[in-house]
């Protein structure tokens, strides 16, 4: 019979046991466990095994944590390259001929993109030469800076021109000193003194015997200047003209309908093309064009060429011996004239059509719209409404009888 001592050490060597043999069945099942035993396990089931070492895809493991992303700063955008325009087509000036008549164009800045313009008009003529003697801050104002009543002379005598071009005045809105008194301009003794330094002005070009033509002042993007602009082109006007000069008016060509500037208008063949740049000031390569055009008609008249404009034969003398091309084009620009208003092209009807031949009043359809008066029914017709009726003519019954019988 076991004593109660000996029992007492087996139960205190029981959880020993229980654990080694626990570590027996690990190290047997990690040396022989392959993927077959393991689906031979899962198909019998639980084991003490599994209680004790649950395995890795029935472990419980913590949710895997969530990196969330970082606000990133916005990426600095990267300015786009500027879309270029492609460069307009330059027209080639050909070489001039040695004996070649030069037109000197004077004033500031706006007389220097006037210069470029008619470089371009002139481009095939190899007798006509564009000078520009230009100066683009100087004005009537400012003569202690350029005094243009003194320096067209010397200008002259240089370059020996057979006709002269003036386009200037843009940068006159400013004070002027005149006898020792700063006057705001437009005032009435600023306005006089304009006006006496612009008369110098057109008095010095016409002793040097050279016919010239003034180009006046276009609109700008400033309602202020522009209307101050509209001042200077009447003084401008009365200069040219007083002292045998012609004024040339390029108003029209950069304004719209109503008067007011444009950034943007027609070309001289008649396309929408941008004038001036985006200050409203200065004038672009089509603008500057457009303004040799309202100068070259006069210019030409003035040189005595009298060829369609647009081909090299348009710019040779009048009467030298040069060959036409094959068919010159020429363009007649007219004023466009209402259709509502015949009257503006010199005539009263439309395509000149002559007017009807006067109605004679004594016809029975005159006097009835005239005078309201019909004239009296023949006796016996469907509109004779006479009562008691008025006996036929005998003649007239005859007829009717004859033709209602017959032969």
């Amino acid at each position: 019979m076991v004593s109660a001592a000996r029992i007492w050490v087996i139960l205190r060597r029981v959880p020993i046991l229980i654990l080694a043999v626990a570590v027996l069945a690990v190290s047997t099942a990690a040396a022989f466990h392959t993927p077959a035993v393991a689906q031979e396990e899962q198909r019998r089931g639980w084991s003490l095994r599994d209680l004790l070492f649950p395995r890795r895809s029935e472990r419980v493991e913590p949710p895997p944590q969530i990196q969330r992303a970082r606000p990133q700063k916005p990426k600095a955008k990267k300015p786009r390259a500027a879309q270029r325009r492609p460069a307009e087509p330059t027209t080639p000036i050909v070489e001039k001929a040695p004996d070649a008549r030069t037109v000197l164009v004077v004033g500031d800045f706006m007389a220097s993109g006037l210069a470029e313009g008619l470089d371009v008009a002139f481009a095939e003529s190899t007798s006509v030469r564009i000078v520009a003697r230009s100066n683009g801050s100087s004005g009537f104002v400012r003569d202690d800076f350029y005094n243009w009543p003194e320096e067209i002379k010397s200008l002259i005598e240089a370059e020996k021109p057979a006709a002269v071009i003036v386009m200037l005045g843009s940068n006159d809105r400013q004070q002027m000193r005149v006898n020792d008194e700063r006057e705001q301009p437009r005032s009435e003794a600023w306005t006089k003194e304009y006006e006496r330094r612009t008369e110098a002005f057109g008095k010095a070009i016409a002793s040097a015997k050279v016919p010239y033509l003034w180009v006046g002042m276009p609109a700008f993007k400033a309602p202020k200047m522009t209307s101050d602009m509209l001042a200077f082109n009447d003084i401008y006007r009365s200069a040219a003209e007083t002292h045998g000069g012609e004024f040339v008016d390029i108003w029209d060509g950069f304004v719209d309908e109503e008067g007011a500037f444009v950034t943007s208008g027609p070309d001289i063949n008649g396309q929408p093309v941008r004038l001036r740049t985006d200050d409203g000031i200065y004038v672009s390569t089509a603008g500057k064009r457009k303004l040799a055009f309202y100068a070259e008609k006069p210019l030409l008249k003035i040189l005595g060429i009298t060829a369609p404009t647009g081909t090299p034969a348009a710019y040779a003398p009048a009467g030298a011996p040069v060959e036409a091309p094959a068919a010159p084009i020429a363009v007649d620009r007219t004023v466009p004239m209402l259709l509502s208003d015949p009257a503006l092209d010199g005539g009263s009807e439309l395509l000149g059509a002559a007017p009807p031949a006067k109605a004679d009043k004594n016809l029975p359809g005159e006097k009835l719209i005239v005078e309201g008066k019909a004239t009296d029914a023949s006796p016996g017709r469907a509109d004779d409404f006479s009562w008691p009726p008025r006996p036929r003519p005998a003649a007239a019954a005859a007829t009717e009888t004859t033709t209602a019988i017959g032969p």
